[in-house]
């Protein structure tokens, strides 16, 4: 009896993980707060997994007649720590449903140092075209200020969207967007010096728009150096849906 008791456990936790797998994939775009979304295929396919194991597994368990009377009090034998090491499996099930943890924000990279910026072809940079604020991601408008001897930049309106991170020096914060390659956990932040406008509370999503402070040394210097944005409006905004770069 002890050992079907085990198995009905251990399958109800299966369907549990498979229902939160599936909540934040298949019914939600929460799982972006995780992964980049080319893995949500792969997410809803575990989840669907999970729940048909665990579907099986108790129709198996409640089956009449089975199992001999040999077979179950063998499992009675090693089964006493199942269910207690079974159930530690609910808690990221319970962080999921009740706390939802959301992306990453000024915490995480406040306490990261961006990567310098990588080598790019000067082809990779086409022409600001328009006369408007030009909308960018974070980690073009680093590109262009590093590594574009065209200083496409100069002079042109930039609008960007992220997170404020405060700075440590006065009267600058960070607009900050964090990148992934696969998921949260290898993330780093991209960030953009602003000057000129107010800090917004942390972790508060804004679009700011201005205009992009060329660097005056000739040679980069050692450390981590952000390119700097002189502010000329800010708006608060909602999260995005995808917060990653």
């Amino acid at each position: 009896m002890a050992a079907a008791v085990n198995r009905v456990t251990q399958n109800l936790v299966l369907i549990m993980l498979g229902c939160a797998v599936l909540r934040i994939s298949a019914f939600s775009t929460t799982y972006l707060n995780y992964v980049k979304p080319g893995f949500r295929p792969f997410l809803i396919g575990a989840g669907a997994v999970l729940m048909i194991l665990g579907v099986a597994g108790l129709i198996q368990a409640w089956r009449p007649g089975k199992g001999s009377p040999g077979a179950e009090a063998h499992g009675h034998d090693h089964a006493h720590g199942g269910p207690r090491v079974a159930w530690l499996m609910c808690l990221p099930v319970f962080a999921i449903f009740m706390i939802a943890p959301p992306a990453l924000g000024s915490f995480a990279a406040a306490r990261s140092e961006t990567p310098p910026p990588r080598s790019q072809a000067l082809t990779a940079f086409t022409p600001l075209s328009g006369d408007g604020p030009v909308d960018m991601p974070i980690g073009e408008f680093i590109g262009r200020a590093w590594d574009d001897d065209s200083r496409s930049l100069t002079g042109r309106a930039v609008r960007l969207t992220g997170f404020v991170v405060p700075s440590k020096k006065k009267g600058q914060w960070y607009v900050t967007r964090m990148q992934i390659a696969c998921c949260a956990a290898d993330a780093f932040p991209l960030k953009v010096a602003v000057k000129g406008i107010q800090a917004p509370p942390p972790d508060t999503w804004v679009e700011v728009t201005g205009t992009w402070i060329p660097q005056t040394f000739g040679k980069m210097p050692n450390g981590v150096v952000y390119p700097q944005l002189s502010g000329t409006d800010l708006m608060k905004v909602d999260t995005p849906d995808e917060p990653y770069e």
